[in-house]
């Protein structure tokens, strides 16, 4: 039998390596075939729109689908027909027919990030080692903000801006067939990490007998779709984990969404046009790190703890980044920033799987990643359209992730641990 760790972190890293490269890709392949990346911008924008947009919609799908595995296979499918199409009719077809492929692979997002992760619940039911779980799944995001950018980049200054993209296209579709080799257990199963009635107040929207419901039982799949996406949103609100730590990343992430054009202005104000990219790739190395040295903690510290320490030290290094006057050693507090974050992206997925209602997992798993995303592009656009110089902005990035960690505790003073997990004949 497929051994569940290694299939999963397989296909994660497959799809995120495609997720992260599309922004560079599409404009790459849009200059290059109208001399002008504004078509690359507005697909872009199409693609990212549905991150948000969809999220709920594509989270109830998911809570109701028979075969969560064949649901991932065949997004991930959708996922790769639309980056290839994108491949061949952008910059070559009417605007529209960009656009209307952008929007359906956009549509597919919320599976690669949150819902993705919300299988690791199940496949990872011992709690002693969903932190390393956790932690590793972070570490592919990570890893593909690295390296999808810098292969996207070699590929088309090798070669072109379409087979850099048609890369894309092939990782996607390299993520919808090892997919099929994810061993997701049954449902009936899928209790192990449903907080007691002892340790989490029942839902006013979701009455405890239908709390324990798995998240593809028959009564989850009859249900309608805004009933399921409803009682998504009433977890993220009632439950005081999920309510915290879902506040915290979406005020990080306005911040952290304007850090790459920050990371621009900073280079060109410190001399040195040709290096915007060297502090967001060291923030993004770091990250990685960090999200690796996660995975060696094992259980403790508590997940919102870890979270508070991350985005705490995120601060710290983005303030004096912003303060010293040598290019390099701001490099290098980037570099730390990221080293602090990476554990955040660990712990938030830790949280949502310890405190989510089994029967709305996953829609907690795609509306956490769809706020964070709408989040983020709100603070690109700020960065990019308010009048002020690199350090003010870089300074109040770094206010944010300070203001998102003093969130953690105001929000749930007395974080829980979650409950004891039942066994399972699951292994990682």
């Amino acid at each position: 039998m497929t051994r569940p760790l290694p299939a999963y972190l397989a296909t994660a890293s497959f799809a995120r390596f495609a997720d992260e490269g599309v922004a560079l890709a599409l404009a790459l392949l849009a200059l290059e075939r109208t001399g002008s990346p504004t078509q690359g911008a507005l697909a872009l924008t199409a693609w990212m729109a549905p991150h948000a947009l969809a999220a709920p919609f594509v989270g109830a799908l998911a809570e109701r689908a028979r075969s969560p595995r064949a649901f991932h296979v065949l997004a991930f499918s959708v996922f790769a027909v639309s980056l290839a199409a994108l491949t061949a009719v952008l910059g070559r077809a009417p605007l529209a027919a960009s656009l209307g492929c952008a929007v359906l692979g956009g549509a597919c997002g919320p599976v690669v990030t949150g819902g993705l992760s919300s299988l690791l619940a199940r496949l990872v039911p011992d709690a002693r080692t969903r932190t390393r779980a956790y932690a590793l799944d972070a570490a592919t995001y990570n890893a593909a903000s690295v390296l999808a950018p810098a292969a996207v980049s070699v590929t088309a200054g090798a070669l072109s801006a379409t087979p850099a993209t048609a890369l894309l296209a092939g990782a996607a579709t390299a993520a919808a067939v090892l997919a099929l080799r994810i061993p997701v257990p049954p449902a009936n199963g899928d209790t192990a990490s449903e907080p007691t009635a002892e340790r989490r107040p029942a839902l006013p929207e979701e009455p405890e007998a239908e709390a324990a419901q798995p998240a593809d039982s028959p009564a989850s799949r009859t249900s309608p779709p805004a009933a399921t996406v409803a009682a998504g949103l009433a977890a993220l609100w009632r439950v005081p984990e999920l309510r915290a730590i879902t506040a915290a990343t979406v005020v990080s992430f306005l911040g952290i969404g304007g850090l790459a054009v920050t990371a621009v202005l900073l280079a060109a104000a410190s001399g040195h046009p040709g290096a915007e990219g060297a502090p967001v790739t060291a923030f993004a190395v770091g990250g990685l790190l960090g999200a690796l040295g996660t995975a060696r903690l094992g259980r403790r510290p508590h997940a919102q703890h870890l979270a508070a320490c991350a985005l705490f030290g995120t601060g710290a290094a983005l303030a004096v980044a912003a303060l010293v006057p040598w290019f390099p050693a701001a490099v290098a507090a980037f570099a730390a920033a990221g080293l602090c974050d990476g554990p955040l992206m660990a712990a938030t997925l830790r949280l949502r799987a310890d405190h989510a209602p089994a029967s709305a997992r996953t829609q907690v798993f795609t509306l956490g990643a769809g706020l964070k995303v709408s989040a983020a592009a709100a603070g690109a656009a700020l960065a990019g359209t308010l009048p002020f110089g690199p350090v003010p902005h870089l300074l109040a990035i770094a206010a944010l992730q300070l203001a998102a960690a003093l969130l953690l505790p105001l929000l749930c003073p007395h974080p829980r641990d979650p409950a004891p997990e039942a066994p399972s004949a699951v292994s990682p």
